[in-house]
């Protein structure tokens, strides 16, 4: 992963270590990085995606007027947990005494991604494998550090990528508490000895891009494939299929007490939110209080907050506020 220290507006890139769980090999982990972009939960995922190359992207849109000098303008896509995100950024540095603007609502990555070229915004929280996938970037390993890597040749050089936070907004299998116990189920490589017996379910493409991957990768061949889209977790619950491919980030997980398996082989390519930045846009301060919400938020975290969200209907900078005051961040 990279980070930079601004000098005076601008900014020059220095590498710096960063950790991930990641896949092993196979092109399947390459496709995966895609797959986020375009097979997304309305309460998760990435809606972002768009398959526009670099040069489309930057054009795309009409950007509004820049901010005013010195106010980090903070965007967002249109969905509730990228909204969710946008809010506890901005509020994270409001607390360091940093002038902000918020524009929530945007739209997709095509229009977001020329606002940020533009300058018309400042910073975006992103999804690094799917935001290096629009960019037209491939990453042979993708752990977090090598497509953090990937994204910072990738990216034009008035653009760059903060320190990357362990939550992830990604792939997984999940299977009902119930089985999990039952069979003793933790990892996806633990499903070897059931799949046969296993009916797996996921959105409509998820069969014809996932079923080699997962016989390559983990050997599992499985009883039955279907269909179940926006049906998936509640299939998994009420038992009518046995292993679901639903996102890290949607509340049904929490709401129907599901347990996503751990990907020990990295399957699913790295998605860990990661604010991307105008360089000339962000400073010293703003930089360590996008830095510092990275370092507390993790999957788990993200989770819950999207619980409250898009289950509880609570107002989202309401659980930006009580989360940052719970992390220390305000």
């Amino acid at each position: 992963m990279s980070t930079f220290t601004p000098l005076s507006g601008s900014a020059t890139p220095r590498p710096t270590g960063a950790a991930a769980v990641r896949r092993t090999a196979s092109v399947a982990a390459l496709a995966a990085l895609a797959l986020a972009a375009t097979a997304c939960s309305s309460s998760g995922g990435d809606p972002l995606g768009g398959g526009a190359s670099t040069s489309a992207a930057g054009a795309a849109g009409t950007s509004p007027a820049a901010a005013p000098g010195g106010t980090v303008v903070v965007g967002s896509a249109n969905f509730p947990e990228n909204v969710l995100l946008g809010s506890i950024y901005a509020q994270a540095l409001r607390a360091k005494g940093v002038k902000v603007e918020e524009k929530f609502n945007i739209g997709s990555r095509e229009v977001l991604y020329g606002q940020l070229q533009s300058g018309s915004l400042s910073v975006l929280p992103e999804y690094n494998g799917a935001l290096l996938a629009y960019l037209g970037g491939k990453s042979a390993d993708p752990t977090a550090a090598a497509v953090n890597a990937e994204l910072t040749k990738t990216l034009p050089a008035s653009l760059g990528i903060l320190e990357s936070s362990p939550a992830e907004d990604k792939d997984t299998l999940s299977i009902s508490q119930e089985s999990a116990d039952k069979f003793g189920l933790k990892t996806i490589a633990d499903l070897a000895a059931k799949a046969g017996e296993f009916t797996i379910g996921g959105p409509p493409e998820f069969k014809s891009r996932q079923e080699q991957p997962l016989k390559d990768v983990y050997g599992l061949t499985f009883k039955e494939w279907k269909s179940t889209g926006e049906t998936t977790a509640n299939a998994v619950k009420d038992g009518s299929i046995q292993v679901g491919n639903v996102f890290s980030t949607d509340p049904k997980i929490t709401q129907l007490k599901l347990v996503p398996l751990a990907d020990p082989k990295n399957l699913f390519g790295a998605q860990n939110v990661t604010p991307l930045v105008n360089k000339a846009k962000v400073d010293a301060t703003a930089t360590g209080a996008l830095n510092a919400v990275s370092a507390k938020l993790d999957t788990a975290g993200l989770l819950a907050l999207m619980k409250k969200v898009a289950v509880d209907k609570e107002d989202p900078s309401a659980v930006a506020k009580d989360w940052l005051k719970s992390s220390g961040l305000s």
